[in-house]
């Protein structure tokens, strides 16, 4: 996994992940993330890893008007960090 997306949101944890899983992963970002889990910090928090074979793409898609909308509905709020094998 080389990518975490922190994120917070106003709806439950299982709409986040079943809405960013179906609309977003195996839609709109299929062709470059190859994996990845979700753990639940809290109901309104999730930690997302991901292992994405292309960050310019990923980022484009999350500043698609369709992401920007879901995030704006739903009050989600991203911080989005690459990760590297330290050993």
């Amino acid at each position: 996994m080389n990518t975490l997306i922190i994120s917070t949101f106003s709806c439950t944890f299982e709409e986040f992940k079943n809405d960013v899983t179906t609309l977003f992963l195996e839609e709109m970002c299929k062709e470059f993330v190859t994996d990845y889990e979700f753990v639940k910090v809290n109901e309104h928090k999730s930690h997302l890893l991901m292992n994405c074979t292309d960050l310019e793409k990923l980022g484009a898609e999350m500043q698609s008007p369709f992401a920007k909308e879901w995030d704006k509905k739903n009050n989600c709020k991203d911080a989005v960090y690459s990760i590297k094998l330290v050993a």
